[in-house]
């Protein structure tokens, strides 16, 4: 072991390479704890470090480690820049124009600070002029709206297409280690519009809306393949319901608005977890 090197995640950001000398001593100053995110070449994914034999003194890998266990997504997100991210995507809708270059460096930005069990260093490869009308389309929708209630109404299959448009492309963007994960979104796009106009209906019963975003989540994990392992959403309707409750009086008061949307948007990524198939896809 004396020869790895080492990378460690801090702050939303990867730091590395460190040698194993080097490495030991930030455990030693405790900049390294045992819940750090940690990953040496060999290693199957990112860890944390008390779950690495003989790595961190004291540290009790199966206690560590249990957190990984069912093998959930994490994120690791620096508070204002996340809020400057949020910022700039309400922004870029804003003005339509931008929003094709600021939603794929949103993508560009998120996707490295995501942690997902045996796949180090995640990425996203998306070129902005890979679906720019897309993003376009879904800006200048959101005017429609200023017309006439009814307009609105109307867009609502248009902005679920564009939306599966954008699920698709991300999905087939993700790569690992720099190479690309052979992922693809197989949902049907009607599937996908009924699913966006249950959700419009759902709203008018004020609490069932919840239910239907946690369905609609477990379909929409249900049709991503290429992968020997699945993805399925843990989350319940009761979960989503009381979060989004708490979020939204919250950000009535202004000032947790910032670490409200990361506590938020951390508890959903943490939702997620790859099981493996029952028959690999590949």
């Amino acid at each position: 072991m004396s020869n790895r090197i080492w990378f460690h995640a801090s702050e939303g950001q990867q730091k590395g390479p460190f040698p194993e000398a080097q490495f030991r001593d930030l455990i030693a100053r405790g900049i390294v704890r045992s819940d750090t995110l940690v990953w040496a070449e060999g290693m199957t994914g990112w860890q944390k470090a008390g779950a690495v034999p003989g790595l961190v003194p004291g540290a009790s890998p199966a206690v560590a480690s249990s957190g990984d266990a069912r093998g959930r997504l994490s994120v690791d997100l620096p508070l204002w820049p996340f809020l400057g991210w949020c910022i700039l995507l309400v922004v870029g809708n804003a003005v339509v124009v931008p929003a094709p270059w600021i939603a794929t460096g949103y993508y560009r930005w998120l996707f490295p600070r995501v942690h997902v069990p045996q796949r180090p260093n995640i990425g996203f490869t998306g070129q902005v002029g890979d679906i720019w009308y897309v993003f376009v389309a879904l800006a200048l929708a959101g005017y429609v709206g200023l017309v006439h209630d009814l307009f609105q109404l109307a867009t609502i299959p248009l902005q679920a297409f564009l939306s599966w448009m954008v699920m698709r492309w991300v999905i087939a963007n993700l790569s690992s280690n720099g190479q690309p994960i052979p992922m693809t979104f197989d949902g049907s796009p009607w599937a996908f519009i009924g699913w966006q106009l249950l959700m419009f209906l759902a709203m008018f019963t004020i609490i069932g809306w919840a239910w239907v975003m946690a369905a609609w989540m477990r379909w929409i994990c249900r049709n991503i393949a290429g992968t020997r392992r699945e993805m399925i959403f843990v989350g319940t309707g009761l979960q989503l319901l009381w979060r989004t409750l708490a979020f939204g009086f919250g950000c009535l008061l202004i000032i947790p608005i910032p670490w409200l949307l990361r506590w938020y948007f951390t508890w959903t990524m943490a939702q997620f977890e790859l099981v493996e198939r029952a028959r690999a896809t590949a």
